[in-house]
């Protein structure tokens, strides 16, 4: 059976400017700006790897879900020629066929060379890390506890390298009714994009039952989710209101919104475009915090603080906790362009920017 494309909702599109209004509130309006915020690493090359892939192959050229989970940069890549499918079987055979950066289970690998594709391989370093974990305990018969969310696509490829060894533990709750066969053989794994205070909650939890339990050789949690969830702390700490910018099935999105109100803030939304910024939400409101998923382009945030000056936030303060400036090397099948010259970006490195 083919698959069809990927379904996407439609978000509300970029509004006019000023239509929110510069109410009068007790103190000084000012706007608190998370960094680091926006895209990480693995996004950036991910989507720089479809805009590659475009220029090397041309249009169309297929990716396996969306890329990132940004509604803004798929509709962005869309009008580029890349063609968003659910399944492998979507995609006609011989074309060219990029994985996202959520990574994906050997299955899709082999269905994708069952049907001779060209597979550009997107995924993120570090869920590759996790990947290559699985892997490894699952050989040394270990059994996985991977704390992650049922049915996001990094999970289902995480567990799909070894899914007779893997268990997956939603949430701290989730880890009372774990079962495994021997005590002594435990080990837990994690989604790369969790928030990091309820990940340790659960391995606690799960510690309390299997004392034995062994971690990963290193923490599996990304960096850059763990940065923005640092900045927003330390932001939500000094906010009436937190404004989260970044799409619905980002799960280090939702995150933020979640720490962002376990840290402070009176109140805390997600949006995708500036003009889902509600009036009320700005009643009484002096300090307004900003932030963005890690899959986040910097225009969308940008919006927002146009959106807000017009409300009389124009008074914009960066709170800093970390420095960013890592690159990852493209995928080797897009370090070369057609002429076999190498592209400055190949094999990554520092940027010097954040």
């Amino acid at each position: 059976m083919t698959s069809a494309a990927v379904s996407l909702p439609v978000p509300r599109v970029p509004g006019r400017r000023g239509r929110l209004q510069d109410n009068p509130v007790d103190g000084v309006k000012k706007v608190l700006l998370a960094a680091p915020r926006g895209y990480c690493a693995g996004v950036d090359r991910a989507v720089v790897a479809v805009e590659k892939a475009l220029e090397r192959f041309g249009a169309p050229v297929y990716v396996r879900k969306q890329i990132v989970h940004n509604i803004h940069v798929v509709r962005e890549l869309e009008s580029k020629g890349a063609i968003f499918v659910d399944e492998v079987d979507a995609v006609p055979e011989g074309a060219h066929v990029v994985f996202s950066a959520h990574g994906v289970s050997p299955a899709v690998v082999n269905a994708a060379s069952d049907r001779g594709l060209v597979a550009i391989d997107a995924t993120c370093p570090l869920v590759t890390k996790v990947h290559r974990e699985a892997v490894r305990f699952a050989r040394d018969d270990f059994e996985i506890l991977l704390i992650g969310h049922t049915g996001h696509e990094e999970v289902e490829g995480t567990a799909g390298e070894a899914p007779d060894h893997v268990t997956i533990v939603n949430s701290p709750a989730d880890a009372a009714a774990v079962e495994v066969r021997d005590p002594s053989k435990v080990v837990w794994l994690s989604q790369t994009t969790l928030s990091v205070d309820e990940t340790m909650e659960t391995v606690r939890r799960l510690r309390e039952r299997f004392p034995e339990l062994q971690d990963p050789p290193s923490d599996d949690i990304c960096y850059a989710t763990q940065n923005r969830q640092v900045a927003i702390k330390k932001v939500a700490q000094g906010a009436d209101l937190v404004i989260v910018v970044g799409s619905a099935n980002s799960s280090n999105s939702v995150r933020l919104v979640e720490v962002a109100l376990e840290h402070g803030a009176k109140a805390a939304y997600r949006v995708d475009y500036a003009s889902e910024v509600q009036q009320e939400w700005l009643d009484g409101v002096a300090t307004v915090g900003v932030t963005s998923g890690a899959s986040v382009p910097e225009v969308l945030v940008q919006e927002v603080l146009d959106e807000l000056s017009g409300a009389g936030y124009s008074d914009v303060e960066e709170v800093r906790t970390a420095e960013e400036d890592l690159l990852f090397s493209l995928p080797k099948e897009l370090r070369q362009d057609a002429t076999g010259r190498r592209d400055a970006r190949a094999l990554g490195g520092r940027s010097g920017r954040e």
